[in-house]
């Protein structure tokens, strides 16, 4: 049995709904995995919280993998992200009122971590589904990749457990005009990482790469 930690985040910047908290519930709610157990929990999207909250969660739950979940307004394509950087650069307030400029994540950490979950096995995954799928080279600078960022660098003292974030795009009714994915293939998507993230190991060697 692998066990498996699967996070969302709270609603933000005047949105009812956070895509990736719909999507990881609708995941709970239909997991049917005998060898996989799922355990979720719900993030706020604050720089503080967000990792007080997520390092209790991983000592709790003492999982095998973890694997995070934010929401990506713009994007049209679930993101299985390969790296986290040590900057946060907010251009809008956490839900704490907070909007640090150009400060590590962890003052004295390593620039950067890769995350130890198989992106592109996770990706190609996703895209056999029929959900549109990427291997991202960015999470940002706001709370997910500063989640993404404290994942990594908690796990790092943890042998043996891997964690990794993915992005989900918008509701449709969040995004009006925007690019959106609806909550369903979110959801499948998100499945489909966590069966991948959670019995693969050896990442795929195929390209996945971006020119720009």
């Amino acid at each position: 049995m692998t066990r498996v930690l699967l996070t969302g985040f709270e609603p933000f910047d005047g949105h009812p709904v956070n895509a990736s908290w719909e999507a990881v519930a609708a995941v709970r709610d239909g997991w049917a995995e005998p060898d996989v157990e799922l355990v979720v929990r719900l993030l706020p999207v604050s720089f503080r919280r967000a990792r007080q909250e997520l390092r209790v969660a991983v000592a709790q739950v003492e999982p095998d993998v973890v694997v995070c979940v934010g929401e990506a307004g713009g994007r049209g394509a679930v993101g299985v992200e390969r790296v986290a950087v040590n900057v946060i650069d907010a251009r809008i307030p956490d839900a704490d009122g907070s909007a640090p400029v150009d400060v590590p994540v962890v003052a004295g950490a390593p620039a950067a971590f890769f995350s130890t979950l198989p992106v592109k096995a996770c990706a190609r995954a996703v895209a056999d589904e029929g959900v549109p799928a990427e291997v991202s080279n960015t999470a940002g600078t706001y709370v997910c990749n500063a989640t993404a960022y404290a994942l990594a660098h908690l796990l790092a003292g943890r042998d043996g457990v891997r964690g990794g974030f993915v992005h989900v795009p918008r509701a449709p009714d969040q995004a009006g005009h925007g690019p959106s994915l609806p909550v369903e293939a979110s959801a499948r998507a998100l499945a489909a990482v966590v069966r991948t993230a959670a019995r693969v190991r050896q990442d795929v060697r195929v390209p996945a790469g971006a020119e720009a």
